[in-house]
């Protein structure tokens, strides 16, 4: 069975076992998640989507929240002597996926 599960702005697809790399999730290592914002679930036959997800929810665990990798926002204007180099890194939370709905 799998899920498509909205969080961060983004969508993933889904499956017990499975460890996503989301943004930052508040909570600390080893706590529940809860992901309520289910858009599209199936089991390989079935697909269900919109008002056939009511109530469905996918479950997780924190596994670890740390830094990703630097994106680098160099500026430049041309023909002067203006370069100004800023890096950054965004924080990320790992999260393993326990149950599909009421699946254990």
């Amino acid at each position: 069975m799998f899920a498509v599960i909205r969080t961060g702005g983004k969508q993933y697809r889904v499956a017990k076992d499975d460890v996503i790399v989301v943004e930052k999730l508040a909570g600390k290592e080893g706590s529940a998640v809860t992901f309520k914002d289910v858009v599209m679930s199936g089991d390989g036959s079935a697909v269900k989507v919109g008002k056939d997800l009511a109530g469905l929810t996918v479950t997780g665990k924190l596994v670890k929240t740390e830094k990703g990798d630097k994106v680098v926002v160099f500026k430049k204007r041309r023909r002067n002597t203006y370069r100004r180099r800023r890096g950054h890194r965004q924080e990320e939370s790992h999260v393993q996926i326990t149950a599909i709905g009421g699946q254990k």
